[in-house]
């Protein structure tokens, strides 16, 4: 299991993919398999094996191509065909190269696959397959070497969870950015004549701008910032709010705080944008708005929604055995597709 060099497994706060590949990794070490994680870093909390490539964790680097190449490098020198047989990589910039390793690849893409990330991932190397996280980010770019879409999931056990419908304020829970639409969640809000936290990813320097720029001004006593919390106070914060909403102006791929607020026993309201309808349940565990004019009486209406029927839903539906169960047919599928081509020649030499 590769993960980028920029945070630990599991993160200490905002990290939805090293979050996912935390779950992932537990739930396979728990169904048998011997899993070796390579990332970056002194420390890492998850049941697997764990190689670290650069003895510091490089999120002051993100941005930049080098340390991820570097790590990438690193690993693919360390992984033999005799200590492996997949390679799941959860990098940018690993489709591209990982055609020099000696085992197959199976690269999970986690963003949009489309303007210069779709150029890099249409030069995917001979010998890797990709996966997708939701069937909207596979329409995006149907033509690349797709093998499977297996949605991401979470680890449950020890997540707090309410039992009534929550009366706090309304929560948004993102980076600030005009793409996940934190001034729409305020007129929203104020529309509802609801109270809202703004809890946001805040530490690089477009998010300060923006912050700065766009939302700042929009304040009031209506409104409560939360600068970069951690996981315990995310969690804290998805109990106590009545609902999340999800104002997004992308076509997110997926949108892991959805299935977090879920597991919490919180509705979602949200845009009907990216993998949201794949996620949330209309009139169960949340409600969808084509339009943003809609978002003050669709945050009035889930506020009775049954906080039980949101957390079943996740576990029936995004639960880290789950996950684990789908790309072990995913590998099984993969690896003897790459072993064919390997027969073949040997049949023909013969």
């Amino acid at each position: 299991m590769v993960v980028p060099p920029w945070l630990s497994v599991p993160p200490p706060g905002y990290g939805g993919l090293e979050q996912v590949a935390t779950g992932l990794v537990d739930a396979l070490v728990g169904r048998g398999h011997a899993v070796t994680v390579f990332g970056a870093g002194r420390e890492h909390g998850t049941a697997a094996e764990f190689v670290s490539t650069v003895p510091e964790l490089q999120y002051e680097r993100l941005g930049e191509a080098l340390p991820e190449l570097a790590h990438l490098a690193r690993v693919n020198r360390r992984v033999r065909a005799a200590d492996f047989d997949v390679v799941h990589d959860h990098t940018t910039i690993g489709p591209l190269i990982a055609g020099h390793r000696a085992v197959p690849t199976v690269a999970t893409v986690h963003g949009n696959p489309v303007g210069e990330y779709g150029d890099v991932l249409s030069e995917t190397d001979r010998g890797v397959g990709l996966v997708a996280i939701s069937h909207a980010q596979r329409r995006l770019n149907p033509g690349l070497p797709w093998i499977g879409t297996v949605h991401n999931a979470m680890d449950v056990g020890g997540i707090p969870h309410k039992t009534a419908p929550g009366r706090g304020p309304v929560l948004w829970l993102a980076r600030f950015s005009p793409d996940k639409g934190p001034d729409l969640a305020i007129r929203a809000c104020r529309a509802a004549g609801l109270p809202l936290v703004l809890a946001g990813k805040c530490n690089e320097p477009a998010e300060h701008r923006y912050y700065d720029q766009v939302v700042r001004p929009m304040l009031g006593e209506d409104v409560r910032v939360v600068l970069d919390a951690d996981r315990t106070e995310a969690l804290r914060l998805l109990v106590e709010a009545r609902c999340l909403i999800m104002p997004i102006q992308w076509d997110e791929p997926f949108g892991m705080v959805m299935v977090e607020a879920m597991a919490t026993g919180t509705p979602v309201v949200a845009l009907d944008r990216g993998a949201v309808p794949e996620l949330v349940r209309p009139g169960t565990t949340g409600v969808i708005c084509e339009h943003v004019d809609e978002l003050p009486g669709a945050l009035r209406a889930a506020t009775d929604l049954d906080p039980a029927a949101c957390v079943a839903h996740v576990a029936e539906n995004f639960s880290t055995e789950r996950i684990a169960a789908e790309y072990e047919e995913v590998y099984r599928r993969f690896t003897a597709d790459a072993a064919l081509p390997a027969v073949r020649e040997r049949v023909t030499a013969r």
